[in-house]
């Protein structure tokens, strides 16, 4: 048996029993230098199948897989069995009357819901050609864009949109890009609090099809003359 007391010289005496003798002996040591401490990782591993659903589906819908992994980070930090406190399930979040507009019959399938979320956030790339309404209508939705014309002023989505494009901007550096060269998908992406344009963005309109799934569609206003 032993016992140990550290004292506050950096030095550790212990008290041992001598099996030969039976006496009580105490030594004197020098504690061993700390180890040093690695920073933990900023973002987590990616499974390789996630990896070549993400590249697949961002190929398919002619979006950067980039931009999907970055989403991906700050929806769910790749746990395919996330759920939120709203009800978002998944790697990319989906609500559930998002998952039945794109046909997704299990959310917490990855291969489904990557395939739905890339294609729900292609949609929305196009309907605003900005990145930055994009994001926050994938967080905040679509009708909340088209109430404030530009990204809603709730902490949450506001916050949404910084972290995705920051997270992208730091990806696209890491793989070599210039973002500095491309600002509207990039750097100028992470100002979510920037002045609204005066541009005016397509009405998005829904409708229900005789087998109950949800549509989306867009109508344009006619021009002033």
């Amino acid at each position: 048996m032993r016992a140990a007391d550290q004292n506050t010289a950096g030095k550790v005496s212990v008290v041992r029993v001598d099996r030969r003798t039976g006496k009580l002996v105490r030594t004197v040591a020098a504690l061993p230098e700390p180890a040093a401490v690695k920073p933990a990782a900023r973002t987590a591993h990616v499974p390789a199948h996630i990896g070549e659903l993400v590249q697949q589906s961002a190929r398919a819908h002619s979006i950067d897989p980039l931009l999907v992994d970055s989403v991906i980070q700050v929806e769910s930090n790749y746990n395919p069995y996330a759920v939120s406190m709203k009800g978002a399930e998944g790697l990319m979040q989906l609500m559930p009357s998002t998952s039945r507009m794109m046909g997704v019959s299990n959310s917490f399938d990855p291969g489904q819901n990557i395939e739905a979320g890339v294609k729900y956030l292609k949609y929305l790339q196009d309907l605003y050609k900005d990145d930055r309404l994009a994001l926050a209508a994938y967080n905040a939705g679509p009708a909340a864009v088209e109430k404030y014309k530009w990204v809603p002023p709730y902490p949450e989505t506001q916050n949404y949109v910084n972290q995705v494009g920051k997270r992208y901007q730091e990806a696209r550096q890491n793989a070599g890009e210039k973002v500095q060269t491309e600002p509207a998908a990039t750097a100028t992406m992470v100002d979510a609090q920037a002045d609204p344009t005066e541009e005016k963005h397509p009405k998005l309109e829904q409708f229900v099809d005789e087998n109950g799934r949800l549509h989306l569609k867009t109508t344009r206003e006619p021009a002033a003359r």
